[in-house]
């Protein structure tokens, strides 16, 4: 299963945001194991890293962009991306981004907390606990 993990659902593992946390480890702990092609978009990087930066530290931060590097795959924003978010229908340019992005890998699913704020077509959307239930549903029915 191919999915894009967008910026939100990282920060709820690497700041251990509650409630989220739990379900959105379940995700990030698939991508490390590869039992799903995990891709974010390179404006993740970007994004976590400033908020690290000022919540923590640097050297925090870069700690940080490795384990992302060393985790997921990265999708890059070329001008085809930016020009469907710029045109697109999304209220806000980054969900724009991420969900052209899902599309260009071929995501199965874009997993995020904010689900309503993306297109319902093209992608599934799914918030990290309905992926988490799809997932753990799909292992039971396996023989």
């Amino acid at each position: 299963m191919i999915a894009l993990v967008d910026t939100n659902v990282l920060l709820d593992v690497l700041t251990r945001r509650e409630p989220h946390y739990r379900a959105s480890a379940y995700v990030w702990t698939l991508a490390e194991r590869g039992e799903i092609a995990a891709f974010i978009s390179a404006i993740s990087f970007n994004n976590i890293y400033y908020i690290v930066r000022k919540a923590e530290s640097k050297t925090k931060a870069e700690k940080v962009l490795k384990l992302l590097r060393d985790t997921f795959d990265s999708v890059a924003p070329d001008a085809k991306i930016i020009n469907q978010a710029i045109d697109s229908a999304c209220d806000d340019f980054e969900d724009a981004i991420q969900f052209h992005s899902a599309i260009r890998v071929g995501a199965h699913v874009l997993i995020t907390r904010n689900p309503h704020d993306f297109p319902q077509l093209g992608v599934s959307i799914a918030t990290p606990e309905e992926f988490v239930k799809i997932w753990v549903d799909r292992l039971n029915q396996c023989p």
